[in-house]
């Protein structure tokens, strides 16, 4: 808390804010307003509920700050910089971005908001970094919803994976240590989400559909289709990582894609196939682009750590409240979620300096090793 003083612009809500987050870290079993006022020997949510809503801080310079943390702890060059987005399910029509809409968390439509988030994975740990609320194209277009709820004119709508885009390269152009960027065919499947990687020579392992047009020799085929074409030799039992049963052991298959102007910057693209070991029809795929040579090994573990920013949102919602509050404003929602973020990392490096955090896998450096390839084929 002492590093993210200087955000605050008086003592009360600095100090309302530290009690905030000892509040989010302490073992309550609800982390609203009432309760953590509660703890904090309030006698009311008032001070919490001002602290959201009005008191003068910055919100985005707090969030600044708690990725400087996380990069001067846990930090690491090979570190991997994971986007997914959770819901929260709310009551009513009146809270920031609220509406029925899918929601991954809950597996179907609800009444929500989603968040859009970004994690960051390294050999030392893991931790939430970032977030933005996404706004529905309808909320965006409604003048009275958006007073009501708080939303500045200057927002305006902007896509799920534009919000992830706007994370990384936030995070990138801040310094933070990472070697590649990963996340699922939600975003993955997106051309320009993509292509906006490679312009900035990002480095990325990301899902997409198996009717994913990928670049051949012999014009565009369907992912699934190249995947069906695979030489037996090319597929490779890995493990993309621990999980909570121990390793995850897929098979693995994969090809160098045909040089799409990457080259120029020795850059490589692949596409990889994940195959289950217990039902071979459960096929996943991944477009990568990457240092020319990097091997598949590194690639698969890319892949993997994906399941880093699922352990974030588990334990954020689980132990910090982080889908626990009451607030229908634009600017309160992204205070309460940085606070929680801020809680999390703390968490995180903690656990990280007594050693009880294991890493989510061996992530890979930013260097690896030098792997030769064929121009286009199946590595076997």
């Amino acid at each position: 808390m002492v590093r993210l003083g200087h955000r605050f612009v008086r003592v009360e809500p600095r100090r309302r804010a530290r009690a905030y987050v000892r509040g989010l870290l302490s073992p309550l079993a609800d982390k609203n307003g009432w309760t953590l006022a509660e703890a904090a020997g309030d006698v009311s949510p008032d001070g919490m509920q001002t602290l959201l809503n009005k008191a003068g801080w910055d919100t985005d310079g707090v969030r600044d700050d708690v990725r400087a943390y996380v990069a001067d702890n846990l930090g690491h060059p090979g570190a991997v910089l994971v986007v997914d987005e959770t819901g929260f399910l709310k009551k009513g029509d009146k809270s920031a971005g609220v509406q029925r809409q899918y929601s991954g968390t809950a597996g179907r439509i609800e009444n929500c908001q989603l968040g859009v988030f970004l994690a960051y994975a390294s050999i030392h740990g893991r931790t939430l970094i970032d977030r933005e609320l996404y706004l529905p194209a309808r909320w965006c277009t409604d003048d009275q919803r958006r007073a009501e709820a708080g939303i500045d004119p200057a927002v305006t709508f902007a896509t799920k994976p534009q919000l992830a885009l706007r994370m990384i390269f936030r995070a990138l152009d801040a310094g933070m240590p990472a070697g590649w960027v990963t996340a699922d065919e939600a975003y993955g499947s997106d051309s320009k989400f993509r292509t906006a990687l490679q312009e900035r020579q990002v480095s990325y392992v990301v899902a997409v559909a198996c009717r994913q047009k990928i670049p051949t020799d012999s014009g565009s085929s369907r992912a699934d289709v190249l995947a069906k074409q695979a030489p037996q030799l090319a597929w490779k039992r890995r493990s993309c990582g621990p999980g909570s049963k121990g390793e995850r052991l897929y098979d693995w298959a994969t090809a160098t894609l045909p040089d799409t102007g990457t080259a120029e910057h020795g850059h490589t693209r692949w596409l990889l196939v994940r195959r289950s070991i217990t039902n071979p029809t459960d096929l996943a795929y991944y477009l990568c682009y990457g240092p020319t040579d990097t091997t598949d090994e590194q690639l698969i573990t890319v892949a993997g750590s994906r399941w880093a920013i699922e352990e974030c949102f588990q334990t954020a919602k689980g132990q910090i409240g982080l889908d626990h509050y009451q607030v229908r404003r634009y600017n309160a929602w992204h205070r309460h979620i940085t606070l929680a973020i801020a809680a999390h990392a703390f968490l995180a490096v903690t656990a990280a300096a007594v050693g009880k955090d294991d890493p989510p896998q061996k992530l890979t450096g930013s260097s690896p090793s030098p792997c030769p390839r064929p121009a286009v084929s199946w590595h076997t």
